[in-house]
Formats: C-alpha cells, structure tokens, sequence
C-alpha cells in the first residue's frame, strides 16, 4: 500500500510510441509499430483510466540495427491534433523542435490543438538535436554552438508566448524576424497551454525552468535523477517561479513478481546492440566507450519499475519520493494492458492523496 502520508498529487502521463520499438531496444519485446492505431489505442485508454497528460517525441531518424529502433514514426503535432480529437479529459501535448519549426506557424498549430482539445494543448520543446538527424535534411548548422542553439529556443519560444497574447508582434532578434506578425483566434488554454522542456545542461535548465511549466529531468541513477530535480526547483527559486519535475519511468508487470522479472530476462535476451551502439554514438558517446556504454545500458532506456502490480505501486512510490519529483510519464512493454493494470490497480491509490 502507498504511503497515506503523501501529500501532493502526482501527475501521471503516458509517453506514445510515436517510434517504433519504443523504450524498449529488443526484438523480444512485444511489437511497437510506431504507427497510428497502436498510440490511437494508448491516448484513447490513459485518457479513460484518468491519466493527466500523453506526450509524443518528434523523430524524424532512427537508429538502425536488427530492429530498424525508431526507424518509423509518426509525425508528433499532426498526430496529436488527431489525439485531441480522439478523447475527452487527457491533457495532449506536441513536440516541435526550435531548428526546425517556425515559432508563428507552431503558434498557430498548437493553437488549432487547443480549440480542437477544448484547451487540452501542449508543447514539448527540444531545443537541441541530433547532428544526424537534422543533416539528412540540411538543417543542422556547425557554425552554431550549444549556446546559440538555446539563444535561438529563447527568440522562438518569445515569440510564441506573445503570439499566443498580443495582438501584433514585432521581433528582431539574432535568428527571426517578425513584422506586424499576427496570430488568430488564441488559445483558449489559460493563461496558455502548457510549456515543457527537457534541456540537462546548465544553459538548457536555465532555459527550460524560465520559459516553461515542467521539465523533464534525467540521469543513469535514482541519485541523479534526485539531484537533477533538486537543481531544477533551486534554479527556480532563484528566479522566483514555479516548475515540476517529471521523470521517464518503464512499467514492466505480470502476475507475479517472478513472472515480470522472467519478462526482463526475455527482453534482455533479445536486446538489439548494434541499435543501442547507434544511438549512444548519436548522444555524444566517443567511439572507444561505445561497447561498455552499450552493455551498461542494457535495453531499457529509461528508469524500470519491474514486478506484480503490488511491487510496481510500491517503486512508483519509491521513484517519485526519492527523486523529489511531480510525476512521470509512463511506458509499457503493452501500451494498452499496460495502462489498464495502472488505471485499476495503481493510479487509484494515488489519487486517493489530498494535498
């Protein structure tokens, strides 16, 4: 049983599989295709069994290797406006990448989801990126630095907020320029839909606690992933705002504690190296550590809560407590059983919390 001494409603969402493979790099795994009924099926269950919010990544290049890992995918703001239709209560949020995207013709898409989602909408924004991933299709500049990168988000991410609030932007900026830029009808979200970030460097916090609402935090440990939280909140005091903290968390259940760890194995079996190796090498992992980095990581790529429903309440309690964080956002092996189990056997247990 959950700690009754809790005091904070958690927030709980689902991470799509918007890729196929998901967070899973195995080719034991059940089959995520990465494409629209199977996160039509996930959106449609977390959004009945009372989750907060689905959020789908933007990926445009996958890692390759046996299993092709996120090699499809559906693209994340146009499959979401579909998902705002598709349910009723379930907070539904985009992703759009700085380099990429127009600030004024995101402005109006995420727009068009909240009108849609009767003030539903979301933005995930990924200030950074992949070299491999934005060359393919000539959109990655080396003349820029880490810096400029988030200099640019800065610009983007100002002129969306104003958008969203004024009825005439002007902008001229190092990276845009707006004239008399307009943007109608608004939003209906108030004061506006949800900003969330993920940003891990000491430039990417300062960024993602000012600009945003949530962020994401990371870490190969419970310590850094607790450590990460903290320095968000501290970085937000100093600024005199509010932000959440949320956390990736893989759910792999069955009956019995046995059985989910015979899951594990099975998965673990069938792990898909050469993809991981790919991926870690696209994250910056120089060549000589790849094999080692490869191993430690295994084939789950996110923070693992492993056993019967029972045991996965209790280390979703243990995760969320430790790491000093506001919720998570959930993955399955299952999307769709794997939301059921949570909705019946986990979620409501949470929700009997008052703050």
């Amino acid at each position: 049983m959950l700690d009754k001494t809790q005091k904070t409603k958690k927030d709980f969402g689902v991470f799509l599989p918007v890729a196929n493979g998901g967070w899973i790099v195995s080719k034991n795994a059940p089959t995520l295709d990465g494409l629209w009924q199977q996160n039509l099926a996930a959106a449609m269950t977390a959004d009945e069994v009372g989750l907060d919010f689905v959020m789908s990544m933007g990926k445009f290049r996958g890692f390759g290797g046996e299993t092709n890992h996120w090699g499809v995918s559906m693209e994340s703001i146009t499959m979401m406006a579909a998902i705002a239709q598709a349910t009723k209560r379930v907070k539904v949020w985009a992703t759009a990448h700085t380099l990429l995207h127009n600030p004024a013709v995101i402005a109006k898409m995420i727009t068009t989801i909240d009108h849609i989602s009767g003030g539903r909408a979301g933005l995930n924004i990924v200030a950074g990126a992949f070299k491999e991933e934005f060359s393919q299709m000539g959109a990655w500049d080396d003349s820029m630095t880490h810096d400029d990168r988030y200099v640019l988000a800065e610009e983007w991410t100002t002129i969306v907020k104003r958008l969203w609030a004024e009825h005439s932007v002007d902008f001229d900026g190092r990276y845009f320029h707006m004239k008399d830029c307009v943007s109608d009808p608004k939003p209906i979200s108030r004061p506006r839909p949800n900003l969330i970030c993920a940003g891990m460097s000491d430039r990417g916090f300062q960024f993602s606690v000012r600009e945003s609402d949530a962020v994401f935090v990371g870490g190969r440990t419970a310590e850094e992933r607790r450590d990460a939280s903290r320095r968000a909140k501290a970085v937000a005091e100093t600024m005199g705002v509010n932000i959440k903290t949320y956390a990736m968390c893989t759910l792999i259940h069955d009956d019995t504690d046995a059985k989910a760890q015979a899951l594990v194995k099975r998965y673990a079996e069938g792990t898909d190296m050469a993809a991981i190796i790919s991926m870690l090498s696209s994250w910056g992992v120089p060549p000589e550590k790849l094999s080692a980095a490869a191993e430690q990581q295994g084939p789950f790529m996110t923070h693992t809560a492993v056993g019967s429903p029972a045991t996965c309440a209790e280390k979703v309690e243990e995760f969320l407590t430790y790491c000093e964080l506001d919720g998570l956002m959930l993955i399955f092996p299952d999307y769709v059983e794997g939301l059921k189990m949570f909705g019946s056997e986990i979620l409501p247990e949470f929700r009997t919390v008052t703050a």
